[in-house]
């Protein structure tokens, strides 16, 4: 017989809000994200601008909102003004980031006009590294403003008369990190990005800004640069950003599969750290924050950026996923859903080829990572507002990250609808899992729409351009609801689950 966990499930008791923010992805210019990625001139399904209309057609199916860009470690070295006017003009420079040549053939307003084209809102970067207060401002007047300017008059000239409209800025990108061109310590970058916020802000008051945290928690500097950053710049930002990778080490798989706790942790300090700062300063708002690099990574098997070859458009970190990974990313979903009330934000990091949800060859076929699909999913049930979910039952031991609950889970509550999400993962690697969840207050008398799950006798199973629909989610039955009024199902080993639930017709 299997494991049972159980929790309750009561519309009253809430967490907050679902931001469609949180179902956000980052398209930066590395690898083959953008070339061969989203933009493909020769491709057969090209548009007149050379976008791929396979992959819109996969990123409308992925049911994302917000795409970052455009970086990410690129934009720490990256000249905007080379991504305008004519592409024949555009010069060819060296990306020290990737070691990469960049054609500048997309820039600026080939990427924002093809966000537009797919309702997507734009998260864009300014280049805190080799650069500063003066680019980045001219950035947000040539997207923002009207006209009647140097800058906005020059994105007329470029054939864009309307204001792009962005309203969600990032100051820079990890410039804790040693890695990154223009590294800065806590004290220097948390003075730049306060006085390049506020000259964005005076050419466009409406803009929301992020400032860098950590680039992870293992930074020697961790929480110590969030307060030093937030210091200064607490009046001037919005949010605090986070980024985080997890991969398998050394066939630890029982503390891969628990990655959600480790990330669930550093949310906590973040918040901890953030309402330090607040309560010195005796401030009213609450930072929020913005998890805008997030996924599974197999780092360890990338040679880093001095190994590479420079080339145009390599082939980078290009990972296939398996059902495991798969469960790992819903897992990682749920931890972003629980914090709710705190992550405003989130992008899966990176939306085609380099470690991406979608894949494709240059030319040729599209296809969805296992992972693409814990993704989709999420995006499309798991709206409303997140309810408070405390499971009791069995216990894994992991090696990393200590006891952590077999279950994994997290509700949402649809309020115009009635409509409840269950998104839950089994992280039992060799048992399935009994899930028991009592149904109250206005959750009471509900159904089950259906189940979906994603597992494989083969966790280690992917889907591949020979075998695009290898691992996909289906239907599981025998998910009902009790004599006693508690939705009973079960959860195969390392799974993801998404159980749907209505109102009964009356």
């Amino acid at each position: 017989m299997p494991h049972t966990a159980r929790f309750v499930i009561d519309p009253e008791f809430s967490v907050g809000d679902v931001d469609p923010r949180l179902y956000g992805t980052f398209v930066e210019h590395m690898g083959r994200c953008v070339y061969t990625g989203i933009h493909d001139p020769g491709h057969p399904t090209a548009d007149a601008d050379g976008f791929r209309g396979d992959v819109a057609e996969l990123v409308r199916e992925l049911g994302t909102g917000l795409v970052r860009y455009p970086g990410g470690n690129f934009v720490s070295g990256y000249h905007w003004e080379d991504g305008v006017g004519p592409v024949a003009d555009r010069p060819r420079r060296l990306d020290l980031a990737w070691r990469s040549i960049e054609t500048n053939r997309v820039g600026t307003n080939e990427f924002l006009g093809w966000a537009r084209q797919l309702g997507l809102d734009p998260m864009m970067a300014v280049n805190l590294g080799t650069r500063g207060i003066d680019a980045a401002r001219a950035l947000v007047e040539y997207c923002n403003h009207p006209g009647g300017t140097a800058w906005s008059d020059l994105r007329v000239k470029h054939g864009v008369s309307d204001p792009h409209g962005v309203k969600l800025w990032c100051l820079g990108n990890e410039m804790d990190g040693p890695w990154q061109t223009g590294h800065k310590t806590a004290t220097e970058y948390g003075r730049l990005a306060a006085e390049a916020g506020k000259a964005m802000r005076q050419v466009d008051p409406s803009i929301e800004l992020v400032a860098c945290g950590s680039s992870n928690s293992r930074m020697p500097t961790f929480g110590t640069w969030e307060r030093e950053v937030l210091e200064q710049t607490y009046d001037e930002v919005d949010y605090l950003s986070l980024h985080a990778y997890y991969e398998e080490f050394d066939g630890d798989r029982a503390s891969f599969l628990a990655s959600g706790a480790h990330m669930d942790q550093y949310i906590r300090d973040v918040v901890s750290t953030a309402d330090h700062v607040r309560a010195v300063r005796g401030a009213k708002k609450h930072i929020k924050l913005s998890f805008d690099e997030w996924n599974v990574w197999y780092a360890a098997r990338f040679p880093g950026e001095r190994n590479l070859e420079t080339a145009e458009t390599p082939r980078l970190i290009e990972d296939t996923y398996s059902v495991t990974d798969a469960a790992v990313v819903g897992s990682l979903l749920i931890t972003l859903l629980r914090n709710a009330d705190r992550v405003a934000i989130a992008c899966l990091a990176q939306l085609v080829n380099v470690i991406a949800p979608i894949r494709t060859e240059p030319g040729g076929a599209s296809w969805r990572q296992t992972t693409f699909h814990p993704f989709a999913q999420a995006a499309r049930f798991a709206t409303g507002r997140v309810l408070r979910t405390d499971a009791t039952g069995p216990r894994i031991d992991t090696p990393q990250y200590g006891d952590v609950s077999t279950l994994d889970t997290v509700v949402t509550h649809d309020e115009e609808s009635g409509a409840l999400t269950v998104l839950a993962v089994n992280r039992d690697q060799e048992q399935p899992l009994r899930l028991e969840a009592a149904l109250r207050g206005a959750a009471a008398g509900h159904r089950v729409v259906e189940h979906l799950v994603l597992s494989d006798q083969d966790p280690d199973a992917v889907n591949t351009e020979a075998e695009p629909d290898r691992v996909v989610p289906r239907r599981s039955s025998g998910t009902h609801i009790t004599a006693e009024g508690a939705l009973a199902a079960e959860l195969p080993p390392v799974s993801w689950n998404v159980i749907r639930l209505a109102p009964q017709v009356s």
